[in-house]
């Protein structure tokens, strides 16, 4: 009697446990699967000694990939890198350069210093690179037909050396472009690009504190050492650099030029190219070394046969700084936050999918980037040369450093403005019971183009970037901010980035949650999501659907 009596209860529970697990819903039980466990475990381990800060073709990222692809096949995702490996391989080559710049035309030739007056680097993979010729003026170097902006105006700039501006003109007047929200044609990679469209031989940005947002010792610090980039076919530009803006002046004056007035007229539409008359003569000679590093990727396989070749990428990076210059005796930058913390989120959502037994209709792809501090060369390397097409990419999501700090009262993301994203990302923060704030200083600095979803939206793949947010739930006004602050000066980019006994995990769970919520709505929904009107990257949008 007392073993049919246990029988009886062992059935009720289990009938009342799959009742239940009907009645939920798919969002419910995804989120009761996240687990902190399946995020502390492979956080602690990434920003461990023994991955030796995880460099990009270094041992301990190779290290970092072989157990980020090994936790991915223990889950049961499919392989989905190149030709049905773990890995997507991403050929690189590391040139650390010295350069020499002389200047004639004016009444007597000048020589820069390197590191003070400028800094060059190779835009061609070779041990050396040369260039001579004529200086021109092109103001901020933008071509932008939306915003009815050209100031290349026809001139041919094949063969020369090209000055121009950081930002966009929208830093100087805020009724053009967007303000003093930074756009795409006011990154120093979009500047060169357009200059290698143009052939140009060369191009020296000029630099100021507050158009570049980040002083010249940065510059020294991000433009000198390794130079770490794709292998890529050569275009025209031999090489890039910097110039400090009190010198180009000094430059400019000796041929009767004001660098100040030209610059004040390149914030106009009428602006038109000017040759200096000045002559520059540059070498830059590199330390060149070709390695190879691997992206890590796994599919979740979409419930509806017909959109499961779609997928919503949940990506993010797992590569850090490596070995630095020691500091107090530690040398390994460990970036526990950056991106260590990311990296272990993924692979939380990943399991909680996997465990809740949720699949959406399209498929979830998940992706750990290499060499996102080298210049984003994973992801630009992805959507150079997908496993998967274009077209099929419905959305992707980033995840570059997580909350560690606490629950929040609010969350951000980067891209709300530019895609249908931003109203699903909104609904998905409402159900949380979270605010959705904005960083305006992420916006002035451009932050949406440093990390790893930009290379998707430049695709024209729809994509956000998750963001932490502003007002914590139980630390008292400004204690964020000053956290922020530490960070940023201690521990940012340094061998302090390291794992803190204090750190929770209760503000990254909510972002995993809102992350969650926004993976099911796209990948359920009818269609794909859409980039706004306004957005530089609608052009880009309807051209991914032809590939």
């Amino acid at each position: 009697m007392k073993r049919f009596v246990l029988a009886l209860v062992a059935l009720s529970a289990a009938t009342t446990t799959a009742t239940a697990q009907r009645a939920a819903t798919p969002e419910s039980r995804v989120i009761a699967a996240l687990r902190p466990d399946a995020v502390w475990a492979p956080l602690r381990f990434l920003s461990d000694d023994l991955l030796e800060g995880r460099g990009t073709g270094a041992r301990g990222g190779d290290l970092a990939a072989v157990y980020l692809a090994s936790q991915l096949m223990a889950l049961g995702l499919e392989p989905a890198g190149d030709s049905g490996t773990w890995y997507h391989q991403v050929p690189i080559v590391s040139l650390n350069p010295t350069a020499t710049l002389s200047v004639t035309g004016a009444a007597a030739a000048r020589t820069l210093r390197y590191r003070d007056d400028f800094v060059a680097w190779a835009e061609r993979a070779d041990s050396v690179v040369t260039a001579s010729a004529e200086l021109v003026f092109v103001g901020y170097g933008i071509t932008a037909p939306e915003e009815q902006w050209d100031d290349y105006k026809g001139v041919d700039v094949r063969g020369k050396i090209i000055v121009m501006l950081v930002n966009d003109p929208g830093l100087r007047d805020s009724a053009i472009f967007r303000g003093r929200i930074l756009t795409y044609y006011g990154r120093w990679t979009y500047k060169l690009e357009e200059a290698a469209r143009r052939g140009a031989l060369g191009v020296l940005l000029v630099h100021n504190d507050t158009m570049a947002t980040y002083g010249w010792a940065t510059v020294q610090n991000s433009w000198t050492g390794d130079q770490v980039r794709l292998l890529t076919p050569p275009t025209s530009l031999a090489f890039a650099g910097w110039v400090q803006q009190g010198v180009a002046a000094e430059l400019f004056r000796s041929r009767g030029l004001d660098l100040a007035q030209l610059m004040d007229g390149a914030s106009r539409r009428d602006f038109r190219p000017t040759a200096t008359g000045l002559t520059a003569d540059v070498t830059v000679r590199s330390v060149m070394r070709h390695t190879q590093a691997a992206n890590v990727v796994g599919r979740l396989r979409g419930s509806d046969p017909a959109l499961a070749a779609e997928a919503v990428v949940i990506g993010g990076h797992y590569d850090h700084l490596g070995i630095g210059r020691p500091v107090n005796g530690d040398s390994i930058m460990n970036g526990a936050l950056d991106n260590a913390s990311g990296t272990a989120a993924i692979l939380g959502l990943a399991d909680a999918f996997v465990r809740s037994g949720v699949r959406p209709k399209r498929s979830l792809v998940f992706i750990l980037f290499t060499g996102e501090e080298k210049g984003l060369l994973g992801s630009a390397a992805f959507a150079q040369r997908p496993t998967m097409p274009l077209a099929a990419m419905t959305a992707m999501l980033n995840v570059d450093v997580t909350n560690l700090y606490g629950a929040a009262r609010d969350i951000a993301a980067l891209g709300l403005d530019q895609s249908t994203l931003g109203e699903v990302f909104a609904r998905a923060a409402r159900a949380e019971g979270l605010r959705v704030t904005t960083d305006s200083t992420a916006l002035l600095r451009g932050s949406f183009f440093r990390s790893d979803h930009f290379p998707f939206a430049k695709a024209g793949v729809p994509a956000l970037s998750l963001e932490g947010g502003s007002e914590m739930v139980s630390r008292p006004a400004g204690w964020l901010e000053e956290q922020l602050a530490a960070y940023n000066r201690d521990r940012y980019h340094q061998v302090d980035d390291e794992l803190l006994d204090w750190y929770t995990l209760d503000g990254t769970l909510q972002q995993m949650r809102v992350i969650a919520r926004v993976a099911l709505a796209v990948g359920n929904a009818p269609g794909q999501p859409a980039w706004n009107a306004s957005s530089e990257f609608r052009a880009a949008g309807e051209a991914r659907r032809t590939r």
